[in-house]
Protein backbone atom coordinates (compact mmCIF):
# COMPACT_ATOMS: atom_id res chain seq x y z
CA UNK A 1 0.00 0.00 0.00
CA UNK A 2 1.36 3.32 -0.91
CA UNK A 3 -0.17 5.35 2.04
CA UNK A 4 -2.65 6.61 0.61
CA UNK A 5 -5.04 4.94 2.14
CA UNK A 6 -4.59 4.50 5.88
CA UNK A 7 -6.60 1.94 7.69
CA UNK A 8 -7.62 0.99 11.14
CA UNK A 9 -9.44 -2.38 12.46
CA UNK A 10 -12.75 -0.82 12.33
CA UNK A 11 -12.52 0.65 8.20
CA UNK A 12 -11.26 -1.33 5.02
CA UNK A 13 -10.70 0.06 1.79
CA UNK A 14 -13.17 -0.25 -0.78
CA UNK A 15 -10.37 -2.12 -2.93
CA UNK A 16 -10.42 -4.81 -0.26
CA UNK A 17 -13.83 -5.48 -0.15
CA UNK A 18 -14.14 -6.53 -3.87
CA UNK A 19 -12.93 -10.32 -3.87
CA UNK A 20 -13.81 -11.05 -0.11
CA UNK A 21 -15.68 -14.21 0.38
CA UNK A 22 -19.69 -14.33 1.47
CA UNK A 23 -20.58 -17.49 3.55
CA UNK A 24 -23.80 -18.49 5.43
CA UNK A 25 -24.69 -19.57 8.76
CA UNK A 26 -23.52 -23.11 8.48
CA UNK A 27 -20.10 -21.66 6.71
CA UNK A 28 -20.97 -22.43 3.02
CA UNK A 29 -19.09 -20.32 0.74
CA UNK A 30 -22.17 -18.54 -0.99
CA UNK A 31 -20.21 -16.16 -3.51
CA UNK A 32 -17.94 -13.30 -3.22
CA UNK A 33 -18.05 -9.52 -2.82
CA UNK A 34 -18.01 -8.04 -6.66
CA UNK A 35 -18.66 -4.29 -6.54
CA UNK A 36 -19.69 -1.92 -3.54
CA UNK A 37 -22.82 0.80 -4.35
CA UNK A 38 -22.24 3.74 -2.27
CA UNK A 39 -25.34 6.27 -2.13
CA UNK A 40 -23.59 9.73 -3.69
CA UNK A 41 -25.58 11.92 -1.03
CA UNK A 42 -25.06 10.23 2.37
CA UNK A 43 -21.70 8.51 1.46
CA UNK A 44 -22.70 5.30 3.06
CA UNK A 45 -22.48 1.89 1.41
CA UNK A 46 -26.08 0.87 -0.03
CA UNK A 47 -25.58 -2.27 -1.24
CA UNK A 48 -22.71 -5.44 -2.01
CA UNK A 49 -22.99 -6.62 -5.52
CA UNK A 50 -22.53 -10.24 -4.56
CA UNK A 51 -21.11 -12.69 -7.56
CA UNK A 52 -22.73 -16.15 -7.15
CA UNK A 53 -22.98 -19.55 -9.62
CA UNK A 54 -21.45 -19.05 -12.93
CA UNK A 55 -17.76 -20.73 -13.42
CA UNK A 56 -14.85 -18.24 -14.17
CA UNK A 57 -16.57 -15.38 -14.54
CA UNK A 58 -18.83 -17.02 -17.42
CA UNK A 59 -22.94 -16.82 -16.42
CA UNK A 60 -22.63 -14.89 -12.94
CA UNK A 61 -25.43 -14.07 -11.49
CA UNK A 62 -25.16 -10.04 -9.52
CA UNK A 63 -27.24 -10.48 -6.15
CA UNK A 64 -27.25 -6.78 -4.38
CA UNK A 65 -27.15 -7.51 -0.74
CA UNK A 66 -28.30 -4.41 1.38
CA UNK A 67 -24.87 -3.37 3.11
CA UNK A 68 -26.57 -3.56 6.63
CA UNK A 69 -27.41 -7.36 6.36
CA UNK A 70 -23.63 -7.93 5.77
CA UNK A 71 -21.23 -8.74 9.39
CA UNK A 72 -17.89 -9.52 8.90
CA UNK A 73 -16.57 -12.83 10.52
CA UNK A 74 -12.80 -12.60 11.44
CA UNK A 75 -12.94 -16.15 12.18
CA UNK A 76 -13.69 -17.03 8.33
CA UNK A 77 -12.07 -13.77 6.88
CA UNK A 78 -15.47 -12.71 4.86
CA UNK A 79 -19.18 -11.25 5.09
CA UNK A 80 -21.67 -13.73 6.74
CA UNK A 81 -25.52 -13.36 5.91
CA UNK A 82 -28.46 -15.53 6.79
CA UNK A 83 -29.39 -17.01 3.77
CA UNK A 84 -29.03 -20.18 2.56
CA UNK A 85 -28.12 -21.41 -1.05
CA UNK A 86 -31.49 -22.12 -1.81
CA UNK A 87 -32.87 -19.13 0.20
CA UNK A 88 -30.41 -16.97 -2.25
CA UNK A 89 -31.55 -18.68 -5.58
CA UNK A 90 -34.64 -16.65 -4.88
CA UNK A 91 -33.70 -13.64 -4.08
CA UNK A 92 -33.36 -10.05 -6.42
CA UNK A 93 -30.34 -10.66 -8.79
CA UNK A 94 -29.35 -9.70 -12.32
CA UNK A 95 -26.28 -10.84 -14.84
CA UNK A 96 -23.69 -9.16 -16.30
CA UNK A 97 -26.15 -8.25 -19.53
CA UNK A 98 -29.06 -6.68 -17.57
CA UNK A 99 -28.85 -2.96 -16.26
CA UNK A 100 -30.53 -2.53 -12.45
CA UNK A 101 -32.75 0.11 -12.14
CA UNK A 102 -30.94 1.79 -9.83
CA UNK A 103 -32.83 4.75 -8.12
CA UNK A 104 -36.39 3.18 -8.87
CA UNK A 105 -37.49 3.20 -5.32
CA UNK A 106 -39.92 0.56 -6.13
CA UNK A 107 -36.96 -1.92 -7.71
CA UNK A 108 -34.52 -1.10 -4.35
CA UNK A 109 -37.60 -1.17 -2.18
CA UNK A 110 -38.10 -4.65 -3.88
CA UNK A 111 -34.64 -5.68 -2.62
CA UNK A 112 -35.17 -4.56 0.81
CA UNK A 113 -38.02 -6.48 1.28
CA UNK A 114 -36.67 -9.42 0.59
CA UNK A 115 -34.27 -9.80 2.74
CA UNK A 116 -36.39 -7.91 5.24
CA UNK A 117 -34.33 -5.41 6.31
CA UNK A 118 -35.05 -1.31 5.99
CA UNK A 119 -33.84 0.66 2.90
CA UNK A 120 -30.56 2.57 3.16
CA UNK A 121 -32.38 6.00 2.70
CA UNK A 122 -34.96 5.46 5.62
CA UNK A 123 -37.75 4.74 3.81
CA UNK A 124 -40.28 2.50 5.01
CA UNK A 125 -42.45 -0.04 2.75
CA UNK A 126 -46.10 -0.83 3.07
Amino acid sequence: MDGSVKEDSALIAAHKVQGTEVFNRSGDNIGSIYDLMIDKRSGNVAYAIMSFGGFLGLGNNYHPLPWSMLKYDVNVGGYVIDMEKTELAKAPSYTGDENPAWGDEAYETGIHRFYGVPPYWGGVWP
